[in-house]
C-alpha cells in the first residue's frame, strides 16, 4: 500500500491530538514535524517512532519542511497568527495545505490565501471537524432531503469554558492568551459556521453579504484569575480586550440569517448551540431535538397551551435511525475512535484522500477565506459599536453558478454522497 507522506507544523495540544489520530491511519506516514519548541518536536518524534518505527525529520523552520521533496501534504496546527503564512508557503511548494481552524487577522490575509491557491493550482483545505460530526451531518442530510423546508435561520457558536487554557497561556506557551489580551472579536467562528455554511450553500449559489457584531464587557478572566491566584497575579487586574460574550449576526444573499456566539470566559457546559430553522421544522442541539411539521396533526385544532412538548426533546436519535448521513453510517460501522465525535478522523481522511488522489478538497480555499474572514470583520464591527460590515466575495462571482469540483465522493458536503 502506497503511503501519503505528510509533514506537521505545530505540535502543541491540538497538533499532538491530530498526530495521535493520524498515527492510526496506515496509509499516511509522518516524515517531518516542525515547532518552535524543541521539547514538543522531541515528544512528537518519540510518539511517531514508538507507533511506526520511523524517526521523522525535526525542524524549527517550516520552510524547510514544506520544501522537502517527499512531502505531499502539510497539516498546519500552529498558532493562529501563522496559519495563512504557512499554508501559502506549502502551496507555493506544491503541497496540499490543511489548516486547523482559527480566524483571520486581516481581509488581505484571506485574499492572499485565495490568490496563492489560484496561482499555484494547489488546494488548501480548512480542517473544520464540525462539518463531519454526527448531528451536523444528519442535519445536512435532512436539509438536502427537504425535511426542514426552506431554511430561514441558523444559530451556532463556540461555547466552551477555556479560562484555564487562557489564564495559564504563558506557562503552557499557548497563543490564546495574547489574543484575548489584545483583540476583541469572534476569534473562533468556524465552530459552528462551517456546517451552517454547507447547509446554506455558501459559495455554492449563496454567499454571506454582511455582518454586525457586538461584545459584552470583559470580566470573566480577571475574576477567574483573582480567585485562583489572588490579587497579586498580573492577570487578576490586567485589562483583557476580549469581551466575555460576542454576538455576530450575518445576512446572506439568499435572505437567510446566521447568529454566531463566542462564549469562552464564563462558567458553562460545552455546546456549539447548533440550530437549524426552516419553514417545516428545526433541529436544536441544546435539547438534541428535531421537530417537523409532518409529525403534527393539521386536521384538528391544537390547544398549544396544553400541548405536550416532551416528545420533541432528546428525540434526535430516533430521527438518526432514518436520516443519519451515509458517511456517518459508514464511519460508525467501522468502529473507529476519531476524536471530537469522529470529526477529527473524517476531516483528516477527507484531506488525505483528496491529496492522495490529487483532486479538489470539500472545504476549499474559498470556504476557508469566507469563514476565517468573520474574525477580522467582527473585530471591525465591534470596534465601531456594532455597525454593519460588508463581507467580501472571495469567489469573485463564482458562487452565483456554483463551482464544479472533482472531489472524493464519500466526503463531499455540497450534496449527499452515494456511498
Amino acid at each position: 500500500m502506497e503511503q501519503l507522506k505528510i509533514g506537521i507544523v505545530g505540535l502543541g495540544c491540538r497538533g499532538m491530538d491530530l498526530l495521535s489520530t493520524i498515527l492510526k491511519m496506515n496509509d499516511v506516514e509522518v516524515v517531518a514535524v516542525c515547532d518552535e519548541y524543541q521539547d514538543r518536536m522531541q515528544d512528537a518524534a518519540k510518539l511517531i517512532e514508538k507507533n511506526r518505527g520511523n524517526i521523522p525529520l525535526t525542524t524549527k523552520d517550516y520552510k524547510e519542511l514544506v520544501n522537502l521533496n517527499q512531502i505531499q501534504a502539510v497539516v498546519i496546527s500552529c498558532a493562529w497568527e501563522s496559519h495563512v503564512e504557512v499554508a501559502c508557503a506549502a502551496m507555493e511548494a506544491g503541497k496540499y495545505a490543511g489548516m486547523e481552524v482559527g480566524g483571520a487577522y486581516s481581509v488581505e490575509d484571506c485574499w492572499e490565501l485565495v490568490r496563492t491557491s489560484e496561482r499555484t493550482g494547489v488546494p488548501c483545505m480548512l480542517l473544520e471537524n464540525c462539518c463531519y460530526t454526527k448531528r451536523e451531518l444528519m442535519c445536512l442530510n435532512m436539509v438536502k432531503l427537504g425535511l426542514f423546508g426552506e431554511i430561514v435561520h441558523c444559530d451556532g457558536g463556540y461555547h466552551h469554558d477555556i479560562r484555564y487554557e487562557i489564564g495559564y497561556g504563558k506557562e503552557n506557551r499557548h497563543y490564546r492568551l495574547r489574543n484575548y489580551l489584545m483583540r476583541n472579536c469572534d476569534n473562533y467562528p468556524t465552530h459552528e459556521l462551517g456546517p451552517i455554511a454547507k447547509i446554506l450553500n455558501i459559495n455554492e449559489g449563496n454567499r454571506m453579504v454582511s455582518l454586525v457584531s457586538i461584545a459584552s464587557k470583559a470580566s470573566g478572566m480577571n475574576d477567574y484569575m483573582l480567585r485562583r491566584e489572588g490579587a497579586q497575579h498580573c492577570l487578576a487586574s490586567e485589562k483583557f480586550a476580549q469581551g466575555d460574550f460576542i454576538t455576530t449576526i450575518i445576512r446572506c444573499a439568499g435572505g437567510e440569517t446566521i447568529t454566531l456566539t463566542l462564549d469562552t470566559t464564563l462558567p458553562r457546559i460545552y455546546s456549539r448551540g447548533f440550530t437549524v430553522r426552516g419553514t417545516r421544522g428545526y433541529y436544536e442541539e441544546t435539547t438534541d431535538a428535531v421537530h417537523l411539521d409532518i409529525a403534527m396533526d393539521f386536521e384538528g385544532d391544537i390547544d398549544w397551551g396544553k400541548f405536550d412538548w416532551a416528545h420533541c426533546k432528546d428525540n434526535a436519535e430516533e430521527y438518526a435511525k432514518d436520516y443519519s448521513h451515509p458517511l456517518w453510517k459508514k464511519f460508525a460501522s467501522q468502529k473507529i475512535e476519531g476524536g471530537h465525535d469522529g470529526g477529527d478522523w473524517l476531516v483528516l481522511r477527507a484531506f488525505f484522500e483528496s491529496a492522495a488522489k490529487k483532486v479538489d478538497v470539500p472545504i476549499d480555499v474559498y470556504d476557508a477565506a469566507a469563514w476565517m474572514s468573520i474574525t477580522t470583520l467582527s473585530e471591525d464591527s465591534v470596534a465601531m459599536g456594532g455597525l454593519p460590515v460588508p463581507i467580501p466575495d472571495f469567489t469573485r462571482g463564482k458562487w452565483l453558478k456554483g463551482r464544479k469540483r472533482n472531489q472524493v465522493e464519500d466526503y463531499r458536503l455540497d450534496q449527499i454522497p452515494q456511498i
